[in-house]
């Protein structure tokens, strides 16, 4: 598989794509003025504690305050005297730590866990939020959701930074490698290394490799480790420095979308990174020489007249991605619905006939569909629940196909994923990480005619409300001798031909004349009844 990395610039907006084999298969925006917050660590301010979600309220700054659970804080240390032995660490199932963008699973990993002896795990008053947290307290977190709608970022005390090859987790002794690194061998050299050379540093704390660091010579694993030692370095000199501000404050921001596209996306068969500004150009030059050289020489710099994204189809490609429906080779197609509380795929046959039977032809559509449906979820980033509706199959084998070809198309989504059995009704739940807002979520908003509803109130639904609006206002008021409607033009239309005798019949028993008015801001949903 090839694949290459478009970097688009402009004057309100970073875009960047991955092309797969030539078809777009993932899309980030980060738009200039509403930066991106995953990542980021902040010296917050706690502004409510709530015992009952064991939660709190935590203030850094931004125009929601953002969400701390108390399975997202460090564990409290452990007395020296109560701790016979030191913890063992789990074995590792680890994939990488998704605070970077993590729809990008090789960012995506669990925190570290450790398993205590019944006798060393502290007292449950001891771990709950409110003997830990109290308002007013000053505490350093690092955003792992962004906001999303109506709900305000997601928060953990448990900071990690990343760099190309490694995690740093400085509040934990972990040493972990990413589950995407199959091989025993290189798992385990992997993790004597990293052993040898936190004792040769001096690092406190935890790492993770990250899936890029598989075959990588151990003086590179050295040069991050190094870098990770002197950010935190850094982040921590910056708190002591704004230690005694009342305000919440930014210590340590994520790199731009550009240069954090680098340092995630890239990997040996990224063919190419392709960007169209001049300055982004030189700073990816210069990041990439620093940090992931191999990538240097193909970097290249557009500098046609046509749009890069026009003349790779991204931009027909994003406008499709908009759509609810997504058609399939064969002539079936997707029928994608997203909800607050999740998101439903309804696969459909359409004009496809071409099986021998009606289950041949099921099986088919349904294979194909897998494809599609995990482009689809990594384009549009859609995460949470979903449910997929696949075309109901009678054999079993085709049900244990169709789920295997799921499972092996998914294989090559960053974002954590996990899907059941195909049930009885032919669907398929899972889930699927989500940190940041959808591509739906992040380029439109609500239908103001609608309110986001997807349907508005019939032309014939509006002159009934109209009619026995106009019967309230009469048995209300016994002064007006005239009524005026005052209407969308299609209601307007419906009232004079379809529906007149209606109002002849309404007219005669008020005893009143009823004129129309005609406004065409208005919706179709809207109207006045205006008493004369």
């Amino acid at each position: 598989m090839s694949e290459e990395l478009l970097i688009n610039i402009s004057p309100m907006e970073s875009r960047v794509a991955v092309l797969d084999n030539g078809i777009l298969g993932e899309i980030y925006i980060e738009r200039h003025h509403k930066l991106g917050l995953v990542g980021n660590i902040y010296l917050g301010t706690v502004v409510r504690v709530l015992p009952g979600m064991q939660a709190a309220f935590v203030d850094i700054g931004q125009s929601r305050t953002a969400f701390l659970h108390v399975n997202d804080m460090q564990r409290e240390p452990r007395p020296v005297a109560e701790s016979k032995n030191k913890a063992t660490v789990h074995k590792e199932s680890d994939t990488d730590r998704g605070l970077v963008d993590t729809s990008n699973d090789d960012l995506a990993v669990m925190s570290p866990v450790v398993s205590v002896p019944s006798s060393e795990i502290m007292p449950v008053s001891k771990t709950l939020i409110q003997h830990r947290l109290h308002e007013s307290q000053r505490i350093l977190v690092q955003v792992t959701k962004d906001q999303l709608g109506s709900k305000g970022a997601r928060l953990t005390t448990n900071i990690s930074l990343p760099s190309r090859y490694l995690v740093y987790l400085p509040s934990s002794e972990h040493i972990g490698i990413s589950q995407r690194i199959d091989g025993d061998e290189e798992r385990t050299r992997l993790k004597t290394e990293l052993s040898s050379l936190m004792q040769t540093v001096n690092l406190k704390g935890g790492l993770i490799a990250r899936t890029a660091a598989e075959r990588v010579p151990v003086e590179k694993l050295e040069e991050d480790i190094y870098y990770l030692l002197q950010l935190w370095r850094t982040i921590c000199a910056r708190r002591q420095e704004i230690n005694h501000h009342q305000s919440s404050e930014l210590i340590y921001q994520e790199l731009a979308l550009p240069l954090r596209s680098i340092r995630d996306l890239v990997h040996a068969d990224t063919e190419k990174v392709i960007i169209d500004n001049t300055q982004i150009y030189e700073q990816v030059r210069y990041f990439a020489k620093e940090f992931v050289p191999f990538v240097y020489d193909r970097i290249v710099h557009y500098t046609a007249e046509q749009s890069l994204f026009d003349i790779h189809r991204v931009e027909d490609d994003l406008r499709d991605a908009l759509k609810r429906r997504v058609d399939l080779k064969s002539g079936g197609y997707l029928i994608i619905d997203q909800t607050e509380a999740m998101t439903t795929i309804d696969v459909n046959t359409g004009s496809f006939v071409g099986g021998r039977s009606l289950e041949d032809t099921v099986y088919k559509t349904n294979l194909e569909a897998t494809h599609a449906i995990a482009r689809q979820l990594r384009l549009r980033n859609l995460g949470g629940i979903i449910i997929l509706d696949f075309i109901d199959m009678l054999e079993q084998q085709h049900k244990d196909d169709v789920l295997e070809s799921l499972q092996a198309q998914l294989k090559q989504d960053y974002a954590k994923t996990k899907i059941t059995q195909v049930s009885e009704l032919g669907l398929v739940e899972m889930t699927r990480k989500r940190t940041r807002e959808s591509l739906g979520q992040q380029l439109c908003e609500p239908c103001p005619t609608c309110q986001g509803r997807g349907f508005v109130k019939t032309a014939e639904t509006v002159c009934f409300e109209i009619f026995r609006e106009i019967m309230r206002c009469a048995r209300t008021y016994n002064s007006p001798k005239k009524f005026t409607v005052v209407a969308h033009a299609s209601v307007i239309d419906l009232l004079l031909t379809t529906e007149s005798d209606t109002v002849a019949d309404l007219e005669y028993l008020l005893g009143r004349v009823i004129t129309f008015d005609v406004e065409n801001l208005y919706t179709q949903e809207q109207y006045d009844i205006v008493l004369d």
